[in-house]
């Protein structure tokens, strides 16, 4: 064992073998071979490239060289291309910090059976007044970068589990192409974490179809690891036991305290509130939060369920990368 992997527990060492191809006797060369291949993206800046940092991208990709890097290359491409984001990118930040002391995200206690920390979303403490989706993208990833400090976690990964319930329909109308793209980008292809199974419970028709929309443009690995539970929370136990689940989730523990992991990154100054302008923010919000349209939405998802009608999903709208910005504000579901 090297001291890069001096954090891992035996049993964590012997998964990180097995599964991701993790070999004490070559760690040393894998890292410079992805570190190598800086010089073919003269057009990013590659801000870290230590053993340590590069390490968690091999693990994320399981010991292929190419492919590390590839996420590793994508890592900083996409803090290039959203500058704005990653301005004032810290707990203090007065937008981050009301999307964490909401729960965005929570953190549970207890590890999965596999060993994988249990992120949590209640989709409808989402604030409109006080932070945008921005802000709440922004604070999960902060979350994720301090989390996969804990050379446990790259190996072991992380579940996620999104409460839609009382998640409204002017709530879900702010989640427009660019803003879903955004988040796709930032959390599928650009972050070197595992995520070994994303859960959905309670959510309302308008969910269900915007995930139909989207699913197209999720990796297959993504799509496999998506359960849609519904209320169905028996399904959600047969994969996460009710032993370290809150009661919001059917679980035997108290309900989930939202300030939990808000309190761990901002430690005093957690009560130090300020004033936060939700319009003051720097990124095209106007772009971003433009609203759907309720009966396109709601015909869309008539169709979904087995309607005779046809209506026009326009995929493309996610996949633009390089558009204009009117091109970007167009609805995510349209009728002929």
């Amino acid at each position: 064992m090297t001291h890069l992997q001096a954090g891992l527990s035996p049993e964590t060492l012997e998964k990180a073998r097995l599964e991701l191809n993790e070999n004490p006797d070559t760690l040393h060369q894998d890292i410079q071979e992805v570190r190598d291949m800086v010089i073919t993206r003269p057009d990013i800046g590659f801000l870290r490239t230590d053993d340590a940092f590069i390490l968690r991208f091999l693990r994320a990709r399981k010991f292929h060289h190419f492919e590390a890097f590839r996420l590793l290359a994508q890592y900083f491409e996409y803090r290039q291309q959203n500058l704005d984001m990653f301005k004032s990118f810290k707990a203090t930040d007065p937008g981050i910090k009301q999307a964490l002391k909401d729960g965005f995200p929570g953190g549970l206690a207890n590890l999965d059976h596999y060993g994988r920390k249990i992120l949590v979303l209640f989709a409808a403490n989402w604030d409109q007044s006080r932070y945008t989706l921005v802000d709440i993208l922004r604070a999960i990833l902060l979350s994720l970068e301090a989390m996969i400090e804990d050379p446990e976690l790259q190996v072991n990964g992380f579940v996620l589990i999104i409460d839609w319930s009382n998640f409204t329909f002017k709530q879900a109308s702010k989640l427009t192409p660019s803003m879903l793209r955004l988040a796709i980008e930032g959390l599928q292809d650009s972050f070197p974490a595992r995520f070994g199974g994303i859960h959905f419970v309670n959510q309302p028709w308008y969910i269900h179809a915007l995930y139909t929309v989207i699913r197209p443009f999720l990796k297959e690995k993504t799509r496999k690891r998506i359960f849609l539970h519904g209320n169905n929370l028996n399904s959600l136990h047969q994969l996460i036991h009710p032993e370290i689940l809150p009661s919001e989730f059917g679980g035997m523990l108290p309900p989930y305290d939202m300030g939990t992991w808000a309190r761990t990154l901002l430690d005093h100054e957690y009560d130090d509130d300020s004033e936060y302008n939700v319009d003051s923010y720097s990124m095209p919000v106007k772009e971003i939060e433009k609203e759907l349209s309720p009966k396109s939405m709601k015909r869309y998802a008539t169709d979904q369920l087995g309607s005779g009608s046809q209506s026009v999903v326009d995929p493309t709208a996610l996949k633009r990368m390089d558009k204009s910005e009117e091109e970007n504000m167009q609805p995510l579901l349209s009728l002929d």
